[in-house]
């Protein structure tokens, strides 16, 4: 490798350190991305790369919209009422509550993409739920942030938007490419939390516990009465397009126009002010942009950087001797990365821009490469225990973070080593 190549293997190594030391996400990759580019003697190639990541329309128009949507649905407290909807049937059946709370927790995330989101709308309403029917906290919350990577699934989920890009490919099938491995990974969530809960004897907390909990949680506002219209405003764009891409071709339609659709669902069925819902479905682009288009943006600056200095090259040559390091490496790199870093945002949008597009240099599929990155990303982010969704959910049960990931990495690390065994 150039003298330049292990330049950029250190200033990897910064940036990773950087990242785990919480520093601004944004800042730390267009920092990176821009040094190299400037070493390699190639400024413009940083601001090229900043600019055409800035108008890519299929991402902004998909991450946009699904942000304004999560948006007004939280404002109508559509969310709330799903998941009461939800967790109605589940109260009554012991330790199944365990593995049912993280389907319904998946369930939701699929409609809420945002995993600290979802995790606060399904964790306000089932963790109480859970422990008032003899569940530790730490496993009613473990529970609930085992399925926050159901938007894996969901048309919402950037990096599903930045693959299918790559790819050259609806966003709908490359949903559909990876619903088998994603729900394969969910099984295992499943069987391994309840294992996990069943060997920790999470199904008889002593009353110290007990008492703990609720010394601390404050009383939740109820909803009231289940307003069955309001709970299916979160679904309505995921309908339309699985019903348009499957049943009914003439209905079938990009994101951003079905979020929109689902947002005028939503304020048709909620009642709420309009001008305050505008406000609010606005603000959710905005925010949309600024937040993930903004992560996408300068990991695509950061990825330009390793390309200039030849780092890129050098990697992809190595991965071309052998299909199992491909195969490891998208795996393991993602995972492992978001288990440090705890985003998985990072991680994957970084190796999708860098890495992925020559997938097929070294005997493997755009699309599948790219679907192994982002799922890998979610798993390692859901045993992290400095990720904002563990945080979340380790207030909500009032416990702290490592009491969760010590329910969730065994069935966590069996499920990323599986994926990299099938999905290749």
């Amino acid at each position: 490798m150039s003298l330049t190549a292990w330049i950029a293997v250190a200033v990897v190594i910064v940036t990773v350190y950087c990242l785990i030391k919480r520093y601004e996400t944004r800042l730390v990759l267009f920092t990176a991305g821009l040094f190299l580019c400037c070493i390699s003697m190639k400024p413009m190639m940083a601001l090229d790369q900043f600019a055409k990541s800035m108008t890519t329309a299929t991402l902004i128009m998909a991450i946009c919209g699904s942000m304004g949507f999560a948006y007004v649905v939280t404002h109508t407290q559509c969310d709330k009422h799903l998941v009461s909807l939800l967790a109605a049937p589940l109260k009554k059946i012991g330790i199944l509550l365990i593995p049912a709370a993280t389907a319904v927790t998946f369930f939701v995330n699929i409609a809420l993409p945002s995993a600290a989101g979802c995790a606060a709308a399904v964790g306000a309403t089932l963790i109480p739920v859970m422990i008032r029917s003899g569940i530790r906290p730490a496993a009613a919350g473990a529970a609930i942030l085992m399925g926050t990577y159901g938007s894996c699934l969901s048309p919402g989920m950037s990096h599903n938007n930045f693959v299918a890009k790559i790819s050259n490919m609806d966003v709908m099938d490359v949903i559909g490419l990876h619903t088998p491995f994603t729900l394969i990974m969910m099984a295992i969530g499943l069987v391994g939390i309840t294992i996990v809960c069943l060997v920790l004897r999470d199904n008889k907390p002593s009353q110290e516990e007990l008492d703990a909990y609720y010394a601390q949680a404050g009383q939740a506002a109820e909803i009231g009465r289940i307003n069955i219209l309001k709970a299916l405003a979160p679904l309505v764009p995921l309908c339309i397009l699985v019903a348009g891409n499957q049943w009914f071709p003439a209905v079938k339609m990009g994101v951003a126009q079905a979020m929109v659709c689902g947002a005028i669902y939503t304020l048709a069925v909620s009642w709420t002010n309009p001008q305050q819902f505008s406000k609010e479905f606005f603000k959710g682009m905005g925010s949309g942009y600024g937040s993930v288009m903004g992560i996408i943006i300068a990991a695509g600056v950061f990825a330009a950087g390793l390309r200039a200095t030849g780092l890129v090259d050098a990697f992809v040559a190595g991965l071309k001797a052998s299909n199992e390091i491909a195969r490891w490496g998208g795996s393991l790199g993602p995972f492992i990365l978001a288990v440090i870093t705890g985003s998985g945002d990072a991680a994957t949008f970084a190796f999708n821009e860098a890495v992925t597009p020559h997938a097929a240099d070294f005997g493997m599929q755009v699309p599948n490469l790219g679907a192994l990155a982002l799922i890998s990303g979610s798993l390692g982010r859901t045993m992290s225990p400095i990720a904002g969704v563990v945080i979340v959910v380790s207030g909500l049960a009032m416990v702290q973070p490592m009491q969760l990931v010590k329910r969730t990495f065994i069935p966590m690390i069996i499920a990323v080593f599986t994926l990299a065994l099938i999905m290749v």
